[in-house]
Formats: C-alpha cells, structure tokens, sequence
C-alpha cells in the first residue's frame, strides 16, 4: 500500500542505499512519486522504478524519440 509521507520521511527513503538497486536506479515501492530528487539534490531528479509510471514514461520518450527521428529523415 503506497501512503504520502512528509518531506522528512521523503528525504530518508532517499537517502537511504537500500532503495538503489546496483547503486543507481531508485526502487522504491513505498514512495508513491515517479519522479524524485537524486541523492545529491543539485544533480537533479531522477525516476521511482517501482512506480509502473515510470516505465511509462520511458516508452513515451522512446517513441517520441522513433517518430522524430523518422519525421527528420
């Protein structure tokens, strides 16, 4: 059951290594967001791959990318 935590307990999950699989992709099945702040927030966001959202959006941008790529040909 995913629940909305407080920015405390956003920033735990975060900054904790067990919700990184192979030390970079965030896996966090308990975080209802898809897109999160990294570890080090000034690199930016990245995604929650236990969020089904995000595969989503993964496909989104590969299609996205296959069309402008053949509109460009």
């Amino acid at each position: 059951m995913k629940t909305n935590f407080d920015q405390f307990e956003n920033d735990r999950m975060i900054d904790d290594p067990n919700n990184y699989k192979w030390g970079i992709f965030y896996f966090n099945s308990k975080d209802s967001r898809t897109i999160v702040p990294k570890r080090s927030r000034i690199l930016g966001w990245t995604l929650n791959f236990a969020n089904p959202y995000t595969y989503l959006i993964i496909l989104g941008i590969f299609f996205l990318s296959l069309i402008f790529g053949w509109l460009n040909k």
